[in-house]
């Protein structure tokens, strides 16, 4: 069971660590306030990465793979993506103080990484899906335990992530000036906006329930 944990929580260390719409928000709020505000982006994406685990693990992530409900988050995430954009563009436009975090700006940020997370619709086939990320692990025929250990050592691997990448970013704008920062949103905006595009592909790309069951899911990152 130790070698289930160890592989879990590298599998849930690659999975954070996979660039994506957390972390290109990451980088945008540690440009402006350092590490808190970073911090605070990736403590609020576990609140979705624990709802769809919980939700994937009971088993009623399997409903939520339902075109009647994909569909909606999908389109709602996509919209998200979109506003994060165009905010991304338009503050880099303004003057960026780069020690300027206050606590209403972290709570902000906690609430964009939490609203990512919850709007993710990758989230919803990779928890659904989990059968087939127990076999590629070697367990073929996972109980309660198994769905405990791996969710626990999935979930400690993304906290340890959240310091990690928040002291990443805070090590690299430390000493940021306001031309990098302003660059550093523009790129941002960029990624997010090709996120967004590309999680509207996918939206539009036929598929189908047993697909997506046999097939394991794939380490697209957080959003």
């Amino acid at each position: 069971m130790l070698a289930f944990f160890v592989s879990a929580f590298l599998l849930g260390l690659v999975f954070n660590a996979a660039p994506g719409a957390v972390f290109a928000e990451t980088v945008k709020q540690g440009a402006r306030g350092g590490f808190k505000p970073a911090l605070a982006v990736q403590v609020g994406s576990l609140t979705g990465d624990a709802l769809w685990a919980v939700l994937g693990l009971t088993g009623v992530g399997l409903l939520l793979q339902a075109e009647s409900l994909r569909m909606p988050i999908g389109i709602a995430g996509v919209a998200y993506l979109l506003w994060l954009a165009w905010d991304s563009w338009r503050a880099a436009g303004q003057h960026l103080d780069t020690r300027g975090a206050s606590a209403a700006s972290n709570r902000s940020a906690l609430k964009i990484g939490a609203l990512l997370s919850l709007t993710n619709p990758h989230n919803i086939a990779y928890w659904a899906a989990m059968g087939s990320a127990m076999g590629a692990l070697g367990v073929h025929e996972p109980d309660n335990t198994h769905y405990a250990v791996f969710f626990t050592a999935f979930m400690t691997a993304s906290v340890m992530w959240c310091f990690v990448a928040a002291a990443l970013v805070d090590r690299l704008f430390r000493r940021a000036n306001t031309q990098w920062a302003t660059l550093t949103y523009r790129l941002c905006a960029a990624a997010l906006l090709a996120l967004a595009i590309g999680s509207m592909r996918d939206l539009m790309t036929p598929t189908t329930r047993q697909e997506s069951l046999a097939t394991p899911p794939a380490i697209s990152g957080r959003p």
